[in-house]
């Protein structure tokens, strides 16, 4: 009897344990505490569906294949805005829609592909599902929109740190403070 309880109460802290194994986040899989960014899938999406080449990779935008691309920094679009232009481009522009079925049997603006005649937006060369158009909108929202002048932190975050297109956003060392104050001592 004695060993049974035994058992019963090893068994109770051996669950206790993974109990808490589990709750930890990523302990269980073997993952560091300081987990990736979440919006990682966002930037992903937004390089595989080819975004930076009318948006550039900062979201300025200006000219590209589409056309004159609006800055994603600067926009005032809500995330629900982005994520419907996304889905179904904008009509009149070169913003392509990703979304199959865009205008079809997916409702876009109101309108149907008729609706939109000389006005409907290209298809994308790629198209994206429902879930790839929530994080690529989740990464514009966290990374680029509202931002300021795209800098070298943003550039190796995008690019990674072996990549050379990152050195015109590198800022020139300042120079030393001691030489500084020496230098104005000897005048």
């Amino acid at each position: 009897m004695a060993n049974g309880k035994m058992s019963s109460i090893t068994a109770l802290i051996a669950l206790a344990a993974v109990a808490v194994a589990l709750s930890a986040p990523g302990a269980a899989l073997g993952q560091s505490a300081a987990s990736p960014d979440p919006t990682d899938a966002g930037k992903a999406v937004f390089k595989r569906a080819n975004c930076f080449g009318c948006h550039k990779w900062h979201g300025n935008g200006g000219g590209g294949y589409g056309g004159d691309a609006l800055s994603l920094r600067k926009t005032e679009l809500t995330r629900e805005q982005i994520t419907e232009t996304v889905a179904c481009g904008r009509p009149g522009t070169g913003m392509p829609f990703f979304t199959r079925g865009a205008y079809d049997t997916v409702n876009c603006y109101g309108m149907s592909r008729q609706d939109a005649g000389g006005q409907m937006p290209p298809e994308a060369n790629t198209f994206l599902r429902a879930t790839d158009i929530d994080v690529v909108a989740s990464y514009v929202i966290a990374h680029i929109k509202g931002r300021g002048e795209p800098n070298y932190a943003e550039c190796v975050s995008f690019f990674g740190d072996t990549s050379r297109v990152c050195d015109i956003y590198k800022t020139p060392a300042e120079p030393n403070a001691n030489s500084a104050a020496g230098a104005g001592k000897a005048q």
